[in-house]
């Protein structure tokens, strides 16, 4: 799919850009851009690499004219760049408005404008049904996405979008508090032992991008089929694996903007999802400027969603802590610390 063709992740110094480059450096792409506004990882990223098909662009998402200039002579575009932790984008939602919104839109307009054959824009499952401001910014992200992909039947662009729920061991992530914390001496702090979240390995969160990099129309929105864990039984699984399994655990509290559980897709999205194998499916809803579909028609599809069920972190298949140990050491760093090794996520 990417033989001789030039690829665009903005965001590309976070953890998803990493797994990415993992994948396809060793592939027979031409070329691949990182995109992002942090020279110290550019850096960092360009001595680990050592490629000559790896190139540099400093700039935000926020800038038009620097995505502009990085969007030149691109095949295909990964659109990961987003201020992701929910405390954050609480205190600055504007700031969230920013970088998730209107740099989403900056990016999409840059790609119709070069003659991007394709752009994946990545979600997170807080974009359904959201209570906190980093969830609002992504689910318009989303409405971004879908308004621009509507007319472009003709152009040789393709826009769709994926979503997917917590990344194991990806920056800012859970474990590596966790394992930083028993390093330390001090217990390991969970919020509410019962809260469940969707688990997926960076792997997954690749192999996701690149189906619906493959399989997707316009305006589409993927989801993988994930298990999912409670906080309490991840904690186990952590300390279990570092040979810890005494270490102390304190109740902290659900922190404000945090969910029970997460959906990857609301009761309306299933009703129309088709289902993939391992994916869903979510086609855009089709409706074009023509407002009298908004006012005047209904849709069967609407009225089955009333009693039907949202995807969520609840009712998917539930790890205990044997399934869950076993999804962690399909992680490197877990893997080392599993064999004694004092090591952090991103080592």
């Amino acid at each position: 799919m990417f033989v001789k063709h030039k690829l665009l992740i903005t965001g590309g110094t976070g953890s998803f850009g990493n797994a990415v480059l993992k994948r396809l450096l060793e592939s027979d792409i031409a070329e691949i851009r990182i995109f992002s506004r942090d020279e110290k990882k550019q850096d960092d990223m360009r001595k680990r690499y050592n490629s000559a098909k790896l190139k540099f662009y400093i700039g935000d998402v926020r800038d038009a004219r620097s995505v502009q200039q990085a969007m030149r002579g691109v095949d295909y575009v990964f659109h990961a760049a987003a201020l992701k932790q929910v405390p954050s984008c609480e205190f600055h939602p504007m700031q969230a408005v920013r970088t998730n919104v209107l740099g989403t839109e900056n990016v999409l307009e840059a790609a119709i404008a070069e003659g991007v054959k394709r752009v994946v824009c990545l979600s997170t499952d807080k974009a359904v049904y959201p209570i906190n401001a980093m969830g609002i910014s992504k689910a318009m992200m989303e409405k971004v996405m879908v308004a621009a992909s509507r007319n472009l039947e003709g152009t040789g662009t393709v826009i769709c979008g994926t979503r997917y729920g917590n990344v194991m061991a990806s920056r800012g992530s859970v474990i590596p508090l966790f394992v930083e914390q028993v390093f330390a001496g001090k217990p390991i702090t969970v919020t509410d032992p019962a809260m469940t979240r969707f688990m997926m390995t960076l792997a997954d969160a690749v192999d996701l991008v690149l189906y619906a990099f493959e399989h997707g129309n316009n305006g589409d929105i993927f989801v993988q089929k994930a298990p999912a864990a409670t906080v309490e039984t991840l904690a186990k699984a952590v300390l279990n694996v570092m040979g810890k399994s005494g270490h102390p655990v304190q109740v902290m509290g659900t922190r404000h903007g945090e969910k029970l559980y997460e959906a990857l897709l609301s009761r309306e999205e299933m009703a129309c999802a088709e289902d993939m194998g391992d994916y869903f499916r979510v086609p855009p809803d089709g409706r074009d400027l023509n407002y009298a579909k908004f006012v005047d028609e209904g849709q069967a599809a609407l009225t089955r969603s009333a009693h039907g069920e949202e995807y969520n972190s609840h009712n998917t298949t539930r790890l205990d802590v044997e399934g869950m140990k076993a999804l962690l050491l399909k992680l490197d760093f877990m893997q080392r610390i599993a064999r004694g090794e004092r090591v952090a996520a991103e080592d």
